[in-house]
Order: C-alpha cells, then structure tokens, then sequence
C-alpha cells in the first residue's frame, strides 16, 4: 500500500513522525508536509507567489518526504500533480496536535488537507490527539494502525472522509459521531506594544452549543471515546432547496428586466 501522510503541525511534528515511524513498517510512504506549523490555515492554498520544494531525508528506504514552504492544501496539491511517482491508495493526515472537532473542522489545516485528498479521488483520513498538554500519541497511532485493514476493506461514499479524533490517556472505546457546533467567546485580546500602537490575538475560549448531546464528536471526546465522525464536502442543504425555490424572485431573465432594469425591459427581445 502506498499512503500519503501530512498535516498542518510541519514536517517534522512529533504526531506524523510516530505516524510514520509505525506505518513503513508495512507500507510505501510519502511525506509532504509544511516546513512549519501551518495551523488553523483551513482550505487556503498559495497563489500570489511561487512555491519552494526540498526533499527530506529519511533514513528508511520505504520513505520518501518534501518539505513545503505552503499550506496543508498546497502539500497535497503538489504531491498528487507534481511530485510523487504514482497516485497514492490513501491519504493520512495527522496525527494533529489538538482536536478538530464540530465547526473547527472548518478553519483546520489537518481536515482541510483531508478534503484535498477525497477531491482527487482518494480515501482520506484527518487524524488528531484531542489535547495540547503533555502529549502522547501512542493510542492514537495503535488505533490508526489497527483501524487501517478494516478502513481499506469498507468502503467509503465519494466525497466523504473520516475524521478522527483521540483522547489523551486510555481511551474508553470508540463512537461513530456526528459535527457538534462550538463557538468562540473572547475571541480578541486587545493588547498594546511599547510603542503605544494597538495590536490584536485571536484566541477564545470554545463553547459547545449542543450541551449534553451524546452524539457530538464534542460530547464523545469529552467522554474519554474516540470519535469516528463522516465529514462530507458537499455543503448544499437539500432540505431547504425544495422552501427556497418558493421565495418571490424574479426566476426568468424578463422578470430580472423587469425588477432592475424597468426602462431597458420595454425594448428587451
């Protein structure tokens, strides 16, 4: 098998470095990640200037990196249309410092490279370690390894990857979940230099809107559990297109003359 790991933690984080470690084992791996952190980067990819590639040497003759001076997206980009030998049987990325969780999947590099992945056709993985204090990726890289045969076996809808999320310590089993909804409060902290010039840090604090709701990846992770959770990229509401095709609007091209054009409509063919 031929997998394809990255994230937005750069190239030489401890959470894919042990990724890594444990699949060459048995598989051919490619590493293309970010030559730094690229957290929080979302879906961005880098137009206004050029990318710069180097390789990365590891000591395994089952492995092969690249060092990206660009996102989690511009990784995957590069590797499936400019760097690797042949397209990869799976995409990995993680394992990620911190969870991704509910609507934070929106703004995560990891899940965002994930995305990348099941664009270009290929089954993808987001993997995270939901903490950020005193780290240890080994159940996490236990589970990925012992989860791969039953992933690659099943099959997965087009456009759909599986998020994962890993608690710290023991984890107490495993959930299949659904998004929670979290939202940010105190989300600016104001500060001011020595200068006296004002300048601004995003943090916040996440508040989870779906409170006791069981079956939130939130809730799970919160619980001790691992969170399996099936995210899609198809973002239409199709319950609300059936309502929204009943508004008032000007639906034909002489109705739009009509309603915005009144003097030009008179003499429309």
């Amino acid at each position: 098998m031929r997998i394809l790991l990255t994230n937005d933690d750069g190239i030489f984080a401890e959470g894919i470095s042990v990724l890594r470690k444990a699949l060459e084992k048995t598989a051919e791996i490619y590493v293309i990640a970010p030559d730094r952190e690229r957290s929080a980067t979302g879906h961005s990819i880098t137009v206004h200037r050029p990318l710069r590639v180097r390789e990365a040497g590891f000591r395994s003759p089952r492995v092969r990196g690249w060092v990206v001076d660009g996102t989690p997206a511009d990784c995957v980009k590069l590797g499936l249309e400019a760097l690797l030998p042949e397209k990869p049987d799976l995409l990995i990325a993680g394992i990620n410092l911190g969870p991704n969780v509910g609507t934070d999947v929106l703004y995560s590099g990891t899940v965002s490279a994930a995305v990348e992945g099941i664009i270009n056709g290929i089954p993808s993985l987001a993997v995270s370690l939901a903490t950020h204090q005193e780290p240890d990726f080994s159940w996490a890289v236990r589970f990925v390894v012992s989860f791969l045969p039953e992933f690659t076996r099943q099959v997965v809808p087009a456009g759909t990857l599986l998020n994962i999320n890993v608690p710290p310590g023991v984890p107490r089993g495993v959930k299949i979940t659904k998004l929670g909804n979290i939202r940010y409060v105190n989300v600016i902290d104001m500060r001011t230099d020595p200068r006296g010039r004002t300048y601004f840090w995003m943090a916040g604090e996440p508040l989870d809107l779906n409170g006791n709701d069981p079956d939130t990846d939130v809730r799970a992770v919160k619980d001790g559990f691992i969170s399996i959770t099936p995210v899609q990229i198809d973002l239409t509401d199709y319950l609300f297109i059936e309502k929204l095709k009943n508004w008032s609007l000007p639906w034909s091209r002489e109705e739009l003359l009509r309603e915005y054009l009144p003097d030009a409509s008179a003499g429309a063919n």
